[in-house]
């Protein structure tokens, strides 16, 4: 079992910056990938960003590459989301991922534990 919980999340202006972060415990076999996914009012659950916890391998969505980085503290167990730059379009309540796999998928299907989500708003 993993359980993952997210924090960080707020209101901020258009190109204004916010850092997720997503602190993880359990089996480490079972969060050997972490990932971001995100969900917009009305619409499905997008990927955002994923990261391979041993090698660092890392997967950005078109939409934020450039603008978004995904990190890991092995130390404190914790994952972050440094996001830049920030749009409105960017609205939506940030979920932190994890699955076993140690290809770094941008699937939904491919994680298996989920937090429970922390709302980011971007005002124009």
């Amino acid at each position: 079992q993993v359980q993952l919980v997210e924090s960080g999340g707020g209101l901020v202006q258009a190109g204004g910056s916010l850092r997720l972060s997503c602190a993880a415990s359990g089996s480490t076999f079972s969060r050997r990938t972490m990932a971001w996914f995100r969900q917009a009012p009305g619409k499905g659950r997008d990927f955002v960003a994923a990261i391979n916890w041993d090698d660092k391998t890392t997967r950005y969505a078109d939409s934020v590459k450039g603008r978004f980085t995904i990190s890991t503290d092995n130390n404190k167990n914790t994952m972050f989301l440094q996001m830049s730059s920030l749009k409105p379009e960017d609205t939506a309540v940030y979920y932190c991922a994890a699955g076993s796999d140690t290809v770094v998928y941008a699937l939904r299907s491919r994680y298996n534990y989920w937090g429970q989500g922390t709302q980011v708003t971007v005002s124009s």
